[in-house]
């Protein structure tokens, strides 16, 4: 039997587990949404929120993160050594199964969700900078609206939504266990209902007035057709939409273990591998046929995701993957690399996955 020191926080595989759904789910209604309003404001919703709270968790879990030698090199083989090697798995798919005529394969412009590991890598190493200043959300946040200025940054390692999504993995920084607790009051579990309401009323609403790329985080302001002054006012915007949701998913993640707690040690697998299953679909044209697009179609399709997510999570998958996933890379290491002995709340800390 594990010593309860030992135990993980269900709470936060079970947030994990439900969010890698909404990103699996999300991913799917792309390629579908052309033309349906109502599933384009649904999907506009999930991706107001979606990543952040994977972000936010992450933020969390980087809490102690520093640059002790042990730390560094569990970032570079579990978040820097996927991202070289998925970005190229995705890359080399792109090109021989979409015959895609653009045959450039870069490891420092990301392609599709490995994006997320680039942004990651970079957010970790700034981490002990986020402990050291005396307002690090204001001075993110301050980044971010400076990052939807610069049209110039390109699409070089994403900075875009490395700089616009920081907000979320500084404030996950910030959190404490108090706040988690908060927001799954029974108050704020009623409360997110009619927020979710009043959400998706709003997105249907901006549907075919605003442009929906906003919600990606992935462009300047100049980028989305709008003046330069538009990115700093939609950055705290849409912080600020991201946050407020995410708070209300929170209120309805069980804390106790469940059937799927174990599942969410195995999100980071999900969301890098579902990304082939998608764009395998695609590339076979079912995603093109009409029914699909109607709303029973959407329906199987939106549980069909959620079944291929959790597969994912499953240990077989996890097993086969590993290889991939967490290389041990001891080749690349000195083998005397260590640091100080982590006492036991750093070791519980340290035994949450290095991803999402």
């Amino acid at each position: 039997m594990a010593r309860p020191g030992r135990q993980r926080d269900a709470f936060f595989d079970n947030a994990k587990y439900l969010t890698i759904m909404l990103v699996a789910i999300g991913h799917t209604w792309a390629t579908v949404k052309t033309g349906n309003r109502t599933l384009q404001a649904a999907y506009d919703v999930v991706y107001t929120f979606h990543m952040p709270a994977f972000i936010i968790i992450s933020g969390y879990f980087s809490r102690s993160f520093d640059l002790r030698p042990d730390r560094l090199k569990r970032l570079i083989t579990g978040v820097l050594a996927p991202y070289v090697i998925f970005e190229t798995a995705y890359s080399l798919f792109r090109i021989y199964a979409g015959r895609s005529d653009d045959h450039n394969i870069s490891v420092l412009n990301p392609y599709y969700l490995t994006w997320f590991l680039c942004a990651l890598f970079i957010w970790r190493l700034t981490a002990p900078v986020w402990r050291l200043v005396r307002h690090p959300l204001p001075i993110a946040i301050g980044l971010a609206m400076l990052g939807s200025t610069a049209s110039v940054l390109g699409g070089e390692l994403d900075l875009h939504r490395v700089l616009q999504f920081l907000p979320c993995f500084v404030l996950g920084m910030t959190l404490k266990p108090e706040h988690f607790r908060m927001v799954r009051r029974r108050s704020v579990r009623i409360l997110s209902v009619p927020v979710f309401a009043l959400a998706m009323a709003g997105a249907w609403w901006v549907v075919p007035r605003v442009n929906s790329s906003w919600v990606y985080r992935d462009a300047a302001a100049q980028d989305l057709g709008a003046p330069w002054w538009a990115g700093p006012v939609m950055v705290p915007v849409m912080f600020g939409g991201a946050v407020l949701l995410t708070a209300c998913l929170f209120s309805w993640v069980p804390s106790r273990r469940t059937w799927f707690t174990a599942l969410g040690t195995g999100t980071l697998y999900a969301y890098l591998l579902h990304g082939f299953v998608v764009k395998s679909v695609k590339y076979s044209g079912v995603f093109e046929t009409p029914w699909l697009h109607r709303p029973l179609g959407v329906l199987l399709l939106t549980v069909l995701a959620a079944c291929t997510a959790t597969l994912l999570c499953t240990p077989p998958v996890r097993r086969v993957f590993r290889f991939a996933m967490e290389p041990r890379m001891d080749w690349a290491f000195k083998t005397d690399v260590g640091g100080p002995v982590p006492d036991r709340r750093q070791r519980e800390r340290e035994r949450e996955p290095v991803g999402a």
